[in-house]
């Protein structure tokens, strides 16, 4: 799958190097150009490119997918096909799976189970709620990142790969958590995923899975026909509610197991508040518990004969399991019990004949050269009685007393040497002394930054499991502590898990601004407002759009803006116009002046008048009190004075210039002239 490292695919994802390699595709990380981002590529394998029918399936599951959205599930950002490959493009996670994480320090504690397994279960409840069911949730398929938080990965692969059916080696990572319908091939719903988290938090609480086999077909059948072990006998850390919400979780009939995910929650939710609580579930599909009120679930249909003595048989071997439970707490009880009187019998008998003796010539009393050490914890320290024990010397100091979370105060919890060791009579004893269980009290945190947030519980005076979360707020800056669970002032004991939730800084939600030029102002508004957006109105003239509608806006429609931003819009005033003024009588430039002050032109046309003196305007075009655009001309007609009179005639004088000829014929001269 090297052939793809390099590539870039749709001209967008350029595939960097292999990060993962699952049974059916490889993941890589690549950088995302558009965006300039890291993302995660999942290609699948090339067995699988040439099953059409497969393809179709995985592209269309994939975009299904893509609509989940929620903080503990893996973002589906694209899905694709480029030249014959089929890929979906996802979040790049900074973490490490659940597995690598349980492989490093199983078993977990119950405290870490409980947080991990409430968050898968949320990401299963929000799948659920859409209608999308996992069918492979394992540790495999669960991202830690470095703050504590959970992420569940490959909703949409798990669906498909369901479709194989089929229990090869390469099942075999899965077939561990597989729920028994799944493994009979049976009809799945979310009670196939609600099985799985059940047996992820039975690994998680034991440091192993249920059942394990040389064959996923061994394994398979375990699960349909098997009883697993019950976790506190592998752990017995494990409180009993948190055992019975993993065992009920992991019923293999399904009308006996959860019916859904969001009742599991409520569960692990009262289990957290309450850790001492102890759950009953009944036949008719309630809940109740020992510590409080009981819950009641959704009642089931009622069950048949058979049913009801399916359901007996159940409650049977859940006895005789917790009369198993009862029997080897008896005899570890007996066992201890037994060591504890041979230990006795042992130090009485310190003085026969295996152990040497002396006798002081002082009292003639005789004491043995060794004796062995007494058990002192579990005594009050103050209650001993020291004469009892003659031949070692009960040492404490400002030292001695300790903390200790499983001795009450005032008890000894620690000697040296230690029980049932050999000593010479007079021997010091140092024993310490419980101050009980360490508390502290949970500090002020909001506010502060995360680091130091981290520093001012590490400073405390007990040893805490720290755990972080991420939530929005609209008060506390990005990168600082919103709450604290437990709350300020809460009394914190020594392991306690303590989680910081960190802001993400005020959740910025979008809109897309809406398209309103050439709306009216009130429909405007309310398509503005209507998106959770503010308008801001401006006024301008228009020649074009009619008074009280939309000329323009800013931002363009269609763009992506926080909630709360102002979409400023331009409203008509309707067509802008001018008034003129009276003109006439008034002097040619005063006119002038007057008219271009209004934005118009001007112009002057000469004419004599009799009446009105010369440089007064006559007359103007368009007339006073008409309404004209700007830019208009406004002729003004302007008197040129009276009109002057015709010029007179002179008389004539003669001309001292030589006449032209005349162009008229001359007569010839008579001949009898003489």
């Amino acid at each position: 799958m090297e052939k793809y490292i390099g590539m870039i695919l749709d001209g967008r994802y350029e595939i960097l190097e292999i990060i993962g390699v699952g049974g059916m595709a490889v993941v890589y990380k690549a950088v995302d150009h558009r965006l300039n981002r890291l993302v995660a590529v999942k290609i699948l394998k090339d067995d699988y490119l040439n099953d059409a029918e497969f393809r179709r399936r995985f592209h269309g599951e994939s975009q299904a997918v893509a609509m989940l959205s929620h903080p503990n599930i893996v973002s589906v950002y694209d899905v694709s096909k480029n030249e014959g490959v089929d890929y979906i493009v996802m979040e790049l996670i900074d973490g490490i799976t659940l597995k690598q994480y349980m492989d490093q320090r199983a078993p977990l504690s119950w405290r870490e189970t409980l947080h991990f397994s409430m968050q898968i279960a949320k990401a299963l409840e929000h799948a659920h709620s859409r209608s999308i069911i996992h069918r492979d949730i394992k540790p495999h398929n669960v991202m830690i990142l470095k703050d504590g938080s959970v992420k569940v990965a490959d909703f949409g692969i798990a669906r498909i790969a369901s479709a194989q059916n089929t229990l090869t080696k390469e099942a075999l990572g899965s077939v561990h958590y597989i729920s028994p319908e799944q493994a009979r091939g049976a009809r799945v719903d979310n009670r196939s995923d609600i099985y799985s988290l059940g047996v992820v938090m039975y690994e998680m609480l034991t440091g192993r899975p249920p059942y394990d086999g040389e064959t996923p077909v061994s394994v398979a059948i375990q699960h349909i026909n098997g009883t697993p072990l019950s976790p506190s006998l592998l752990n017995s850390d494990i409180p009993t509610g948190l055992e019975q919400i993993t065992m009920h979780a992991m019923c293999s009939d399904l009308n006996i197991r959860y019916s859904s995910i969001t009742d599991m929650l409520q569960d692990m939710e009262e289990f957290r508040k309450n850790p001492t609580i102890r759950f009953t579930f009944l036949p008719n599909g309630s809940t109740a518990n020992t510590a409080g009120n009981s819950r009641v679930q959704p009642a089931k249909q009622p069950v048949s004969d058979t049913r009801q003595k399916e359901l007996e048989r159940e409650y049977e071997r859940q006895d005789r399991e917790e009369q198993r439970r009862r029997i080897w707490m008896i005899a570890a009880i007996s066992l201890a019990t037994l060591a504890l009187i041979g230990l006795l019998f042992l130090f009485i008998g310190n003085s026969g004949s295996d152990t040497p003796v002396e006798t002081t010539e002082a009292t003639k009393t005789t004491v043995p050269s060794e004796v062995f050490v007494p058990q002192l914890i579990g005594q009050i320290y103050d209650e001993i009685p020291h004469d009892k024990y003659p031949y070692v010397k009960l040492i404490s100091n400002e030292s001695s007393y300790v903390y200790n979370d499983k001795w009450p105060a005032g008890v000894v919890c620690d000697q040296r040497p230690a029980v049932g060791e050999k000593v010479t009579p007079g021997t010091e004893v140092f024993v310490y002394i419980s101050l009980g269980e360490q508390t502290d009290k949970m500090p002020k945190l909001e506010g502060y930054s995360a680091e130091n947030a981290n520093s001012l519980l590490k400073a405390l005076s007990i040893q805490l499991t720290i755990l972080s979360d991420k939530e929005y707020s609209d008060k506390i800056p990005e990168g600082r502590v919103t709450r604290t669970d437990p709350e300020q002032g809460t009394e914190l004991r020594n392991g306690q898990v303590v989680t910081i939730y960190i802001s993400m800084g005020k959740e910025i939600k979008t809109q897309k601004v809406p398209a309103v030029e050439g709306a009216s102002l009130s429909n405007a508004t309310a398509a503005i407002n209507g998106r959770n957006l503010e308008i801001s109105v401006e006024e301008d003239f228009s020649s074009k759009v009619p008074a009280g509608y939309v000329i323009s806006q800013s931002p363009e429609a269609g763009t992506e803006v926080e909630e709360g931003s102002v979409v400023k819009v331009v409203v008509s005033k309707g067509k802008q116009t001018v008034t003129l003024g009276n003109y006439v009588g008034s002097t040619d430039s005063d006119a002038i002046e007057q008219i271009k002050a209004l934005g118009l032109n001007a112009k002057s046309e000469g004419e004599y008048s009799e009446t009105v003196p010369a440089g007064k305007v006559i007359r103007q075009s368009p007339n006073a009190e008409e309404e004209v655009m700007p830019g208009s001309t406004v002729v003004l007609t302007v008197s040129l004075g009276p009109t002057p009179p015709p010029p007179t005639t002179a008389p004539t004088e003669p001309s001292s210039e030589p006449t032209e000829p005349s162009s008229a014929p001359t007569e010839p001269p008579s001949q009898n002239n003489p």
